[in-house]
């Protein structure tokens, strides 16, 4: 049996068997994770072209299963699939963009290597017939004139021929360059996708309907203060080299409030506070195009105000994070 086939089903009949224990409750972002690996092992194309990835996405899928079954905090469990997720589907591309690569390379060899056989057949066929050519005139001197003559255009084709060999030979080095060239574009992209999500990892960053967000708690400011403390500066100083390294990407850094308070009172706290974290990000230098502020006050709570706990999880700032080309999903 094959070596990686054998440690998944392993991995997953422990996560199985650890869930029979507790059966916790169902967590679609998990379900959805463990459909797309279990379509990523099925196709011999993914096992063979992306064994590494593949690895890497039974080892993220593991995790998520472990945490489910002891049932961590649903969004600890959400984060470790959509983690998993992302695994699988660099595995596919992987397999999907290697095997892409042999195919196209494999073609414009062949193609090359006949396209060669055949101007070299071309240039022995004209310096055969030139060679004929020359014997003739060499042999009848009533017909040295004209065989000169056939010999001169003979020797000029076969030059010719020549010619459209090496030029031949030419693109087929040019074509084994590109292939160099590809394979490294797509060596520099998978390191920068890894890159990518390991300072996403670190920023704390949550996968959302909006994108990626970074939450700020109320405990990183003074009560009733905009602030920062030295605890979430340092916070701000990861982000900010993210968005110095990745300046196509842009920041809406919102802030929000409690229910406790005036509606006014908590509008202008929670607009201090987001104008807060843009003067600290303006500082460290990330460019001001970058990123937009606002305050929401009370609206959009994460939790219940009804307890100390719930009203402390609503008092943040949230910085949401665009894609590549910029865009932000509005509230």
């Amino acid at each position: 049996m094959n070596p990686l086939r054998l440690y998944t089903l392993t991995l997953l009949a422990a996560a199985t068997l650890a869930a029979c224990g507790s059966m916790p409750a169902h967590n679609t972002m998990l379900d959805q994770a463990r459909s797309e690996y279990r379509d990523a092992q099925a196709s011999s194309q993914t096992q063979t072209l992306a064994p590494a990835e593949m690895r890497q996405a039974a080892d993220a899928l593991a995790r998520a299963n472990e945490a489910f079954a002891r049932d961590d905090d649903s969004s600890k469990v959400t984060q470790l699939a959509y983690l998993a997720r992302q695994r699988v589907a660099l595995a596919t591309e992987a397999a999907g963009r290697k095997d892409a690569e042999a195919t196209v390379a494999e073609a414009g060899a062949a193609r090359d290597r006949l396209r060669l056989d055949a101007r070299t057949r071309e240039a022995d066929a004209a310096t055969r017939t030139a060679a004929v050519a020359t014997q003739d005139a060499a042999d009848s001197q009533r017909q040295s004139a004209a065989s000169q003559q056939q010999a001169r255009s003979a020797q000029q084709q076969a030059n010719a021929s020549q010619q459209r060999a090496d030029a031949s030979q030419q693109q087929a080095a040019t074509s084994m360059q590109a292939a160099a060239s590809a394979q490294q574009q797509a060596d520099d992209s998978q390191r920068r996708n890894a890159a990518l999500e390991a300072q996403l990892r670190e920023l704390n960053a949550k996968k959302t309907e909006r994108g990626m967000v970074i939450t700020i708690g109320d405990v990183l400011f003074d009560t009733n203060q905009a602030q920062l403390k030295s605890g979430g500066m340092r916070g701000i100083e990861r982000l900010s080299g993210f968005l110095k390294e990745y300046p196509q990407r842009k920041a809406a850094i919102e802030g929000y409030t409690d229910s406790t308070g005036s509606d006014s009172t908590n509008m202008a706290l929670s607009g201090r506070r987001a104008d807060a974290v843009l003067a600290a990000l303006i500082g460290m230098g990330v460019n001001r195009g970058q990123l937009a502020a606002a305050g929401y006050g009370e609206s959009y709570p994460v939790a219940g105000n009804d307890s100390s706990g719930g009203r402390q999880m609503n008092r943040r700032v949230e910085i949401v994070l665009s894609d590549e080309t910029g865009a932000i999903a509005p509230r």
